[in-house]
């Protein structure tokens, strides 16, 4: 199976000049957290999510009117062509930890839409685990949300982990 069997076509984007204002009313409107940012010729420059915009905001102390995309997007792009295979795509989300994907044609570097977590359940979910199974979208996710190693300068708190269920003291009973 290829990402093209997968993927959402026809993908809003907008564009690094673009304030951080449009780029989440744009969100907002469509119901998303995530464009990809189109330069000169729709060749895809990089992404922004609905995290970098409220991070953004939240750190630059100014007017998310007055900060442009490019001032937030990462160097850092990853995606694929329509005709990657999905389980190709699904170790570059995996080892990246992103949920969606640019697609761009290899060609021309144009943007031609997203595969997105979402697409692939419902896929998943469509293809009875012929080809795209759940177990795929789980060890997908899961790799995802695994924590970061912390690079630089920002810290971590040290975060107290639960027990398992089963190892577990268990309360008296009142």
């Amino acid at each position: 199976m290829k990402v093209q069997d997968v993927m959402t076509y026809n993908a809003q984007s907008c564009r690094p000049e673009t304030n951080l204002a449009e780029a989440a009313m744009q969100m907002w409107r469509g119901d998303f957290g995530f464009l990809p940012v189109v330069g000169d010729g729709q060749k895809v420059v990089g992404v922004i999510t609905d995290r970098d915009i409220c991070m953004a905001a939240a750190t630059k102390h100014r007017d998310p009117a007055n900060i442009r995309v490019k001032e937030v997007i990462s160097n850092n792009l990853y995606g694929c062509s329509p005709d990657t295979d999905i389980h190709e795509a699904l170790k570059i989300m995996q080892q990246k930890q992103v949920r969606r994907l640019p697609i761009i044609r290899a060609e021309d570097g144009r943007l031609c839409g997203v595969l997105s977590l979402n697409d692939i359940a419902l896929k998943a979910k469509e293809a009875k685990g012929a080809e795209l199974s759940a177990q795929d979208v789980e060890d997908t996710l899961k790799a995802i949300c695994a924590h970061r190693r912390v690079t630089g300068q920002r810290q971590s708190p040290q975060v107290q982990r639960a027990q398992p269920q089963e190892a577990r003291p268990q309360l008296p009973a009142a």
